[in-house]
């Protein structure tokens, strides 16, 4: 079996090396060009951006035509917006503010198809718009719905061995800017947030979870890899069109010798 053909799902669970980025623009031509690139994973932010239900739908088919594995982070643990996400054929869903295992639980009944769980409809494009039978989708289904739940609340690092214990979550995902607002301290770095953050890594290495994390810098990188962590969101859309708008903008300058705003 070649790495392409593994399941998204399988390597998160193997704890393979895995570098995505953010998805902030609700545009499926930014999304497009950037499922066409070298990155592992694409995840449209649907809870702190503008997406609406049309232009996720898009987003997301635009990856899957470049054979681009595609994450939504929901706006919240809702039902239906894990069900909308799933639906329209997102490999997997990042989950924000998971603080129990009581809710990591609801959270995987309402992704999963089964007694009290996610609802079947055979005319979704995750279904193939009905060509594809029930038995096959529900198989694929189990085996490539990738449930991530983010940890990015104290109540959350508290109760993190009963998050862990919850079987059908593949993997969390640290949050470290809302744990250091969660923890009143001024940022990621501060000591009370690396510890939670070790803590979280410490948690899921015992239980064989995966952990994801987004790194403000990405020279942090080998750390957190030695930690256990081996799923890592970085950077995003925006930061590449300011990073290069800013770069451009500077050699230009340079090139001429004109300063800014001459």
């Amino acid at each position: 079996m070649t790495l392409a053909k593994i399941p998204f799902k399988e390597r998160l669970r193997r704890r393979e090396l895995i570098v995505g980025t953010w998805i902030k623009t609700p545009s499926y031509i930014a999304t497009e060009v950037l499922a066409g690139t070298d990155l592992d994973v694409l995840c449209l932010d649907a809870e702190h951006a503008a997406f609406d239900r049309v232009t996720l739908d898009a987003c997301v088919l635009a990856c899957r035509a470049n054979a681009m594995p595609v994450l939504v982070r929901v706006p919240s643990a809702a039902p239906d917006q894990v069900l909308n996400a799933l639906d329209i054929g997102a490999t997997g869903i990042v989950v924000p503010h998971v603080t129990s295992g009581s809710i990591a639980q609801a959270i995987a009944n309402a992704s999963l198809y089964g007694p009290g769980g996610r609802g079947y409809a055979g005319s979704s494009r995750a279904a193939h718009y009905t060509r594809k039978a029930m038995s096959e989708h529900l198989a694929d289904a189990a085996a490539e719905t990738t449930i991530i739940a983010q940890i990015e609340d104290r109540q959350a690092v508290e109760d993190i061995e009963t998050i862990v214990a919850i079987p059908q979550i593949d993997c969390l995902f640290i949050g470290r800017a809302d744990l250091a607002v969660a923890y009143g301290v001024d940022g990621p770095g501060a000591a009370v947030v690396v510890a939670a953050a070790e803590r979280v890594c410490a948690s899921a290495r015992k239980a064989g979870k995966a952990v994801g994390m987004y790194l403000p810098d990405v020279a942090e990188l080998p750390r957190w890899r030695a930690l256990g962590a081996s799923f890592y969101l970085l950077e995003s859309d925006h930061t590449f069109l300011l990073r290069g708008a800013s770069t451009l903008a500077a050699r230009a300058r340079s090139d001429t010798g004109t300063p800014h705003g001459k």
